[in-house]
């Protein structure tokens, strides 16, 4: 399992140079000359020099390049336009408020996902089961914009029972991360369902039915734990997706995490920092990806990893 995960981090490794690599052409991809576009037309030819050579601009590419990833390792993403600060410290001002309403988010649609799956696999072919998945498709098919102005309508403007916008206490984090976890709940509940319904049809499900055991141990002890490993990385993806900025709803509720720092650079033209922001969601994403991989040897042991990576 070590050598396993070793050569995760390895791989990991070589993502994370490609995006660094991604990331800091992005500058270079951009139609014009990029220091005009962040001066606005009007700027004098002593400011767009100035700029060039306060980001490095006037120096060959692989020059720029060494000197960029050289800072990234040293943890130095360069400093924002707009607010003069270090990128850095912009990305981890905003990063604990992604993290608590992914996470939020996250639990939620575990709780809705697994337990509508686990019902609609129990009453298989019923209309329980056709309620269940009827529900999931919706789920799928809403955009996630609506359903969170909906839910702004209904509750914070009708019953006024949540603020909008207000903050980011409890009170304020209820209305983003039930939007999240409703959505994100439609495809566990989906892979859930199946994948139990596959396992109950089971001969040592079978067994374990005339050798007396409760139906509730059958489903969560035998059942449940077998379709864990396909949930996990649904869970795992999801979950990597969300640290990496929920940009659509945390406008909606001006949440002030990855997503709204993201658009807010965009909109000024804050290169450095639209750099920075790239370049940690992509960490993020393959840190959550090689941490799903340690996980799975972990909920079932029968999993050899070393095998898994030699193949």
């Amino acid at each position: 399992m070590g050598q396993f995960i070793l050569n995760r981090i390895l791989s990991g490794i070589i993502v994370i140079f490609g995006i660094s690599v991604f990331s800091f052409l992005l500058i270079h991809f951009i139609p014009g000359d990029p220091v005009k576009i962040m001066l606005g037309q009007n700027a004098t030819p002593e400011a767009i020099k100035q700029l060039n050579e306060n980001l490095g601009l006037d120096k060959p590419l692989l020059v720029q390049y060494t000197t960029y990833i050289t800072n990234v390792l040293q943890g130095d993403f360069g400093t924002s336009l707009k607010t003069g600060r270090p990128v850095i410290t912009e990305i981890l001002d905003r990063f604990p408020e992604t993290v608590k309403l992914a996470a939020a988010g996250i639990f939620i649609a575990i709780v809705i996902g697994i337990t509508l799956g686990i019902i609609a696999a129990r009453f298989k072919s019923s209309f329980i089961d056709s309620g269940v998945m009827m529900l999931a498709t919706l789920g799928v098919s809403i955009p996630s914009f609506w359903l969170a102005i909906l839910l702004i309508m209904v509750f914070s403007v009708k019953f006024t029972w949540f603020p909008i916008a207000e903050g980011t206490g409890l009170r304020d984090l209820v209305l983003p991360a039930v939007t999240i976890g409703v959505l994100a709940s439609t495809m566990i509940s989906r892979l859930t369902r199946n994948g139990m319904v596959e396992t109950l049809s089971n001969d040592f499900i079978r067994t374990a039915r005339a050798k007396g055991l409760e139906e509730r141990i059958i489903l969560f002890r035998h059942a449940l734990r077998n379709v864990l490993i396909p949930v996990v990385t649904l869970i795992g993806l999801q979950m990597a997706a969300l640290l990496g900025g929920t940009v659509i709803i945390e406008q909606v509720f001006n949440w002030p995490g990855l997503g709204t720092l993201a658009i807010g650079a965009i909109s000024s033209r804050d290169f450095p920092l639209i750099q920075g922001t790239v370049l940690f969601m992509g960490v993020v994403y393959v840190m959550i990806n090689i941490l799903i991989d340690v996980i799975y040897g972990i909920i079932d042991p029968r999993i050899d990893l070393s095998a898994k990576e030699a193949r």
